[in-house]
């Protein structure tokens, strides 16, 4: 069973800054890529980063310049550092993780339960 935890969310005002964290826990052969993507009310999910296990970096156009995503294997944690934020960068933020299990031999993708992030003055 594998379980991502994702949090550091919350209200903040334009041109300022927030931290999102997300950690895998469980049975953990390998984690692949993992990111963050965000649902903003009445839209699609879309992609906001992603990371591979080497740490080559895929931003979303609308991101790029502003949010820097990290990740610690040692922790099975990836990290979004958000700076000069907007007010379109209002959504909820969702965690993913392509990880496989030490009992399969393929893996599968993981969502965290979501973090809401409010950009608002």
């Amino acid at each position: 069973q594998v379980q991502l935890v994702d949090s550091g969310g919350g209200l903040v005002q334009p041109g300022g800054s927030l931290r999102l964290s997300c950690a895998a826990s469980g049975n953990i052969a390998n984690i692949y890529a993992m990111g963050w993507y965000r649902q903003a009310p009445g839209k699609q999910r879309e992609l906001a980063a992603t990371i591979t296990s080497s740490g080559s970096t895929n931003y979303a156009d609308s991101v790029k310049g502003r949010f820097t995503l990290s990740r610690d294997n040692a922790k099975n944690t990836v990290y979004l550092q958000m700076n000069s934020l907007k007010p379109e960068d209002t959504a909820v933020y969702y965690c993913y993780a392509n990880i496989r299990e030490r009992t399969k031999s393929w893996a599968n993708s993981y969502w965290g339960q979501g973090t809401q992030v409010t950009v608002s003055s």
